[in-house]
């Protein structure tokens, strides 16, 4: 049985089959809605179910509250339809015509970048490319039917190589094989691009980008694709890390300060060590930025980095005067099954 939803707002209208979620049935039928995770957890595709009935799927509690499901909201990457439906959901154009593909890609080099980042080059096969928006990410396809998502930390216009930043976290699936038994001329297969974090470029306002560890991966890819593209507004990075051995490639928005005037960059440390000698910005990663912004009622903002970063980050800029429609994330979520 399939059911059929329309978009209030665009009269878009396409189906979805049995047991098939809003999400993966727009994307099927070339509709973007913004989207993140696709796991209940980050709250990127939340809209408002007008009419119709729906499963709503498992999620997260700080991804939609009681109180915003019992005024209509919905997780559009959980809700499955149970009838014909209405909805309200925030489509994206830029990403529209661009095929989401399963690709089969050869790890090329393995290159440690911290003392717990491994950069992972892949190469497509002779004559493929992958069409993609500067900060989306791809699936790696795991044996099981399962996957793990990284964000691509190479920008649209510098392709031979997909470079992926991935962090080792004890037990996972697919980081601990990368860290242990991965080597090169491997092959693996992912499917992408994914995911709505990507600069919009239909605005002139200045920009703030923060960063939470590997979280630079994506705002590596929009900065270097802004910078190709001769984007001049006016940009400032805020990139956080525990402690001087987690920063890796800082030399890289270093040299963009240097060559940019436009573009700023900050380097914070939560908890830098004794030997560190760190004479730059200590604390959390927001509040440097509401100390540096604390009016940001003119502003765009673009994070990316783990959930408890995202979280405080979100609460901080919107009591500081950013509106909900300009703060654009990517919350790292870790996979449901054991490991990453």
């Amino acid at each position: 049985m399939t059911h059929k939803i329309r978009i209030q707002s665009s009269g878009h209208e396409f189906t979805a089959n049995e047991k098939e979620t809003v999400l993966a049935a727009a994307l099927r039928h070339g509709v973007t809605l913004a989207y993140s995770c696709r796991n209940g957890d980050c709250g990127t595709c939340k809209g408002k179910l007008i009419s119709g009935k729906i499963d709503y799927g498992r999620y997260e509690a700080k991804a939609m509250s009681d109180e915003e499901r019992g005024a209509g909201a919905a997780l559009f990457c959980q809700a499955v339809p149970l009838s014909d439906l209405v909805i309200d959901a925030r489509e994206i154009s830029a990403a529209e015509g661009i095929p989401i593909r399963i690709m089969p890609c050869r790890v090329m080099k393995l290159d440690r970048l911290a003392h717990d980042v491994m950069q992972l080059s892949l190469k497509l096969a002779e004559g493929q490319r992958l069409q993609f928006l500067a900060g989306q990410y791809i699936d790696i396809l795991l044996s099981g039917n399962q996957r793990r998502s990284f964000s691509l930390a190479t920008a649209p216009h510098a392709d031979e190589l997909l470079h992926l930043h991935i962090r080792h976290v004890p037990g996972g699936l697919f980081s601990g094989q990368v860290f242990t038994t991965m080597k090169e001329r491997d092959l693996l297969r992912f499917q992408g691009p994914l995911g709505t974090f990507f600069l919009r470029e239909d605005s002139d306002r200045p920009v703030i980008l923060v960063a939470g560890g590997t979280g630079f991966a994506p705002i590596k890819s929009i900065l270097e694709h802004a910078f190709a593209t001769g984007i001049k507004r006016t940009m400032h990075l805020y990139w956080g890390v525990r402690a001087q051995r987690d920063l890796y490639l800082h030399n890289l928005p270093q040299a963009w300060a240097r060559e940019h005037a436009h573009f700023h960059n900050t380097l914070v440390l939560s908890e830098p060590l004794s030997e560190d000698d760190w004479s730059g910005r200590r604390g959390w990663v927001h509040e440097a930025v509401i100390a540096d912004h604390p009016d940001l009622s003119r502003h765009e903002v673009y994070a990316s980095g783990p959930p408890p970063m995202i979280e405080a980050l979100k609460k901080a800029v919107i009591a500081h005067g950013l509106p909900n429609d300009r703060l654009y994330y990517d919350s790292f979520e870790h996979a449901h099954t054991s490991g990453t």
